[in-house]
């Protein structure tokens, strides 16, 4: 018996997923629930496994093909006989249409009945109309209204930026799959109407031309650059779903919040040191590494209760204050970057935020994560440190209104009670959205941070 292996829909908002690798070929024996291939969407990679044993006997979309989920893309023999085939009827049909079919009518009555067709239409319009009044119904109930054509034509994620913008949907023209409009076909959208209302304000402010005057041309589209030159030895290689989905968002961050930075240098001698008094024992105990970022997630989540502004979104002239903190991690892979979501991190010991940030980063780099679990997050930690960076200036991942950002720790002499002291220091970075994050509240937030790390006060470590 033949199992179809279709494109899983890998989330509510996924429409599509590409193919990067097949792990099978054609002849391969593949057992249940063993890797199959691996995909790409906007969210997450994964390996999906194959529904069912037997012999793949036929791949239907190749490597690097994009297709919509439920897409047939290859074929499972599982060996089982094929049920024997329904007996024909067919070829004894042929002789009976052969025997009962009349003969051609004869030539002659032709013309009665081209009388009875002019006879026919005085007729025709009563028909017509009461045809036309039973169908007219059916054909009003058949078409859609613009709320259902917009949920078609797009993702929840544009749905928003629609609703934030007061655009409708409706209006713009997909260039996604089956016309579905994507985050580029609406962010341009908003950018070109926020072009043309400039100019009207514009032409509106400037003061009135004199008769004389000839009327003044339209400035003149620049000319972008060539992204290369003529005879360049260079390579092309396109942006995986990933690639784009960073960048997409990205650039919508970027347009959508008010995007500030504090800085703060952090003694994290105290954190180091009982880190390094309780690595071993916490790995030989629990069965997992002990790092800086548990302790790192524990001052933020104290952090967000004292200040649950932060722990909040923009949804357009309100502040939507979120009960649950839910700390995203980002995680740089070798194909992107990812950012997988600690729930309820308020309620974890520091036990409990140590095994689900080992867990979350080892998943990640084996792109065996979920799709739920890269979503949901109130806010979010990346550690450019790991990698030696003193510090960066993060981009608030949307829709949530801050991001902590940790340099690297490192030894430095430091100025204590007027003693040169050589302490393991840190710089902090808290991007924020001061639409709604004051200067004053983003700096009373790190300082709690700050505060909760150089006392290092932290339990579950016996």
């Amino acid at each position: 018996m033949s199992v179809d292996v279709i494109m899983p829909q890998m989330g509510e908002s996924i429409a599509e997923g590409t193919i990067t690798k097949w792990l099978k070929q054609v002849g391969d024996e593949i057992k249940r629930d063993e890797p199959l291939f691996e995909i790409s969407t906007d969210k997450v990679n994964a390996e999906i496994p194959a529904p069912a044993s037997g012999i793949l006997t036929e791949i239907k979309v190749q490597e690097g093909e994009t297709v919509p989920i439920n897409t047939v893309v290859a074929v499972i023999d599982g060996g089982q006989p094929k049920a024997a085939p329904a007996p024909q009827k067919r070829p004894e049909a042929a002789p009976q249409e052969v025997v009962s079919a009349p003969p051609p009518p004869p030539q002659a009555p032709a013309e009665p009945a081209k009388r009875a067709r002019a006879e026919a239409p005085p007729r025709a319009p009563e028909a017509a109309s009461a045809r036309a009044e039973e169908v007219a119904p059916a054909i009003k109930e058949e078409v859609p209204s613009k709320e259902e054509i917009r949920r078609k034509r797009s993702s929840p994620l544009v749905r928003r930026i629609a609703s934030e913008h007061g655009i409708d949907i409706s209006q713009i023209e997909g260039t996604g799959l089956s016309g579905r409009v994507t985050k580029n076909d609406i962010l341009s959208y908003i950018e070109n109407r926020a072009a043309i209302e400039e100019a009207a304000r514009a032409a509106a402010a400037a003061p009135a031309a004199r008769p004389s005057a000839p009327p003044v041309a339209p400035p003149p589209t620049p000319t972008p650059y060539p992204p290369y030159l003529p005879g360049e030895r260079i390579e092309i290689e396109p942006m995986s779903p990933i690639r784009k989905r960073t960048s997409e968002h990205m650039i919508l961050s970027r347009r959508t919040s008010a995007h500030v930075t504090t800085v703060f240098e952090i003694d994290m001698t105290e954190v180091v040191k009982l880190r390094e008094r309780y690595k071993e024992d916490f790995l030989k105990r629990n069965g997992t590494k002990l790092t800086y970022m548990p302790f790192i997630i524990d001052a933020a989540v104290k952090a967000l209760k004292a200040f649950p502004i932060v722990n909040s979104s923009v949804d357009g002239d309100n502040i939507v204050y979120k009960k649950d903190i839910n700390i995203g991690i980002a995680v740089a892979l070798d194909w992107g970057l990812i950012v997988p979501v600690i729930r309820n991190a308020d309620e974890k010991s520091l036990l409990g935020l140590a095994r689900a940030t080992n867990d979350l980063a080892e998943r990640a780099r084996s792109k065996r994560l979920k799709p739920e679990e890269v979503q949901g997050g109130t806010f979010t930690i990346t550690n450019p440190g790991v990698f030696g960076s003193l510090f960066g200036t993060p981009i608030i991942n949307q829709p949530q209104v801050a991001i902590l950002g940790v340099g690297t720790i490192a030894k430095r002499p430091v100025v204590i009670n007027d003693a040169i002291a050589i302490r393991s220091m840190a710089y902090f970075v808290l991007s924020f959205d001061h639409r709604v994050i004051d200067g004053a509240v983003a700096d009373q937030f790190m300082a709690h941070i700050k505060r909760t790390l150089e006392e290092a006060r932290f339990a579950g470590l016996e």
